[in-house]
């Protein structure tokens, strides 16, 4: 771990908190071997972005079918939560955590230990699809094995509407009661950290600003500069899974 002095500095931050949110993108995924979407050899060098657009889903067969072979490589792989995941997880155990809000729509911080009430997933989740007309979830791997098993383009069993990945397409809405649980946890923050994100995607990339502007001290720890570096109050630049067990492992030295 390069710089030791930003890991006690964000130690001694979380060791004075009481209410600490965490804010993950992409990037604290990769090291689980995740691909994101933005870099050369990342999602959207393989699939074209216009397929995932709501208006795309709705009114193309082919695109929806382009769209479930994706969940289906996304779901397929046996994707394990990374240090970083698990230092977040940590973070609850020991009573600092308020809530993490996730870009994400793995399902990593279920699976490293987060409680559900815990965690907030901005843009949806890959574990469920859900009916676009009566909006009956139902596990993801169900559609999928209907795939498999000749169905092209499954609709809801209920009521005949399409099925979607309960995740946020381009053009949707973003989800109503997520965002204002997000909102208010950043502003009610002591400490706002931001890990693996590029925070270019609005409106989540606001919520860092929202804590900041309520008096959070904000961390950023991204493998690549941010726009909002400036505005930190630490920033490093290393790979989540390094940084993340640095700091979770002075805190409990100094719990």
């Amino acid at each position: 771990m390069k710089d030791k002095d930003s890991v006690e500095k964000v130690a001694d931050f979380i060791l004075q908190a009481d209410r600490v949110v965490v804010f993950t993108g992409a990037g604290v995924s990769t090291e689980s071997g995740i691909s994101d979407f933005r870099s050369p050899d990342g999602i959207w060098s393989r699939y074209d972005p216009e397929d995932f657009t709501i208006q795309r889903f709705i009114s193309d067969k082919e695109a929806r079918k382009r769209n479930w072979q994706l969940r289906k490589e996304l779901i397929s792989a046996d994707y394990q939560p990374n240090p970083a995941h698990h230092a977040v997880a940590e973070l609850e155990r020991l009573g600092k955590l308020s809530c993490v809000i996730t870009q994400n729509i793995d399902g990593l911080h279920h699976a490293a230990g987060n409680s559900a009430e815990k965690i907030i997933e901005l843009h949806g989740t890959i574990k469920y699809a859900k009916c676009l007309r009566c909006d009956d979830r139902l596990p993801m791997v169900e559609v999928l094995r209907r795939i498999d098993e000749g169905e092209e383009d499954p609709h809801c069993r209920k009521c005949g509407g399409l099925l979607k990945a309960a995740t946020v397409s381009f053009g949707e809405a973003m989800p109503i009661d997520e965002m204002r649980r997000a909102e208010i946890c950043s502003r009610n923050s002591d400490v706002f950290i931001v890990i693996g994100s590029s925070l270019v995607v609005y409106p989540a990339a606001g919520l860092p600003l929202i804590a900041k502007q309520a008096g959070a001290r904000l961390v950023i720890v991204n493998y690549a500069p941010t726009d909002m570096d400036g505005r930190a109050d630490v920033v490093i630049h290393e790979k989540a899974g390094i940084v993340m067990p640095a700091v979770l492992e002075r805190v409990r030295e100094m719990f």
